[in-house]
């Protein structure tokens, strides 16, 4: 008689795992979850260089869906960890595409949260075929103005301890450019000039990301230890924001023409200070196949309070939706 008290096999646990490589240098992390007859979807992670979490598989019934997500170019586990070289969005693109036809799949439903809304826009208006629904969080359009929206006027405006730490780290002469010294500072080659930077950069991201952060300042006495690993993201960040998301100026916007026929649902927090909500009403006034979801009492992160339920009922929305257009 088998033992009853036996633990459960994890539905949400990877079906597949691999190291696919895609050329110049870069090997992705591949996984897929869920059921391999399911409606298949990929999941694109934010950041940019964040990498995919396992929170981010429970979006997804495994029942219904067969799930692909991967670690973008030097991002969570890919390789080499924080390669910036040969690394942009066409790249990204193309590499969906690889995994696409090395899984053997005709087409998807595309889940992307703020960066990865970006890449799933940027995808879809490329490869329009391909997509069969697409599932948006906290849309962030790749554009100047909604970066100095977030890290100038709403820090300075909501967050005036945080944004007088924020300037605090740089010389008077670069406080009237302050993005671009960031990003030259976590760009600089020598760690005494990009570790506080990166620290503080990624410090102040995440105390924008939430509606209640445990803090409302820097506190550098946190900065990890010369030699400690350091998150990709600070520095991947300063790599596309410098180069414009490697998109043509409000690219994703104006070619929302092309997402035509391509049902929508895009999960917007109310309170979101990074990807605000006037964002996703402009996209969606363009895209009229997409809705928008407000999540109230929530702010950026997939983890404020709503938030994950909103996706997974968007999705749960547009199974039906999707499987009969297959």
């Amino acid at each position: 008689m088998e033992n009853e008290a036996a633990l459960e096999v994890d539905p949400h646990a990877p079906l597949t795992a691999q190291m696919l490589p895609v050329g110049e240098g870069h090997t992705l992390y591949v996984e897929t979850v869920g059921n391999p007859d399911g409606v298949p979807a990929l999941f694109l992670h934010g950041g940019p260089g964040s990498g995919c979490q396992p929170s981010h598989r429970q979006l997804f019934d495994p029942a219904r869906f067969h799930a692909v997500l991967f670690d973008q170019r030097g991002a969570g586990r890919s390789t080499p960890h924080g390669e910036r070289s040969a690394n942009s969005t066409d790249r990204l693109i193309g590499d969906i595409e690889t995994i696409r036809t090395t899984l053997g799949i005709d087409r998807w439903l595309i889940v992307g949260g703020s960066w990865g809304a970006t890449l799933a826009l940027a995808y879809a208006q490329t490869h329009p075929d391909r997509v069969t629904g697409i599932v948006l969080r906290a849309t962030f359009l790749g554009t100047r103005r909604e970066l100095d929206w977030a890290f100038s006027t709403a820090m300075s405006h909501f967050y005036p301890r945080l944004h007088a730490d924020f300037l605090g780290l740089l010389k008077p002469s670069e406080c009237d450019t302050p993005l671009e010294a960031y990003w030259r500072r976590i760009l600089d080659p020598d760690p005494e000039i990009h570790r506080p930077a990166a620290f503080a950069w990624y410090q102040a991201e995440r105390i924008l990301s939430q509606i209640a952060p445990p803090a409302d300042g820097l506190d550098l006495s946190q900065l990890p230890a010369p030699g400690a690993r350091f998150p990709a993201s600070p520095f991947m960040e300063a790599h596309y924001f410098s180069n414009g998301c490697f998109l043509e100026p409000d690219q994703l916007l104006a070619n929302a023409a092309e997402l035509a026929g391509i049902p929508g649902r895009i999960v917007q927090s109310r309170y979101d200070l990074l990807c605000p909500p006037a964002t996703s009403f402009a996209l969606a006034k363009a895209w009229p196949d997409a809705n928008v979801r407000i999540v109230e009492t929530a702010g950026h992160g997939q983890g404020q309070p709503g938030v994950e339920a909103a996706i997974a009922e968007a999705l749960s929305e547009l199974h039906p939706i999707v499987t009969s257009g297959q």
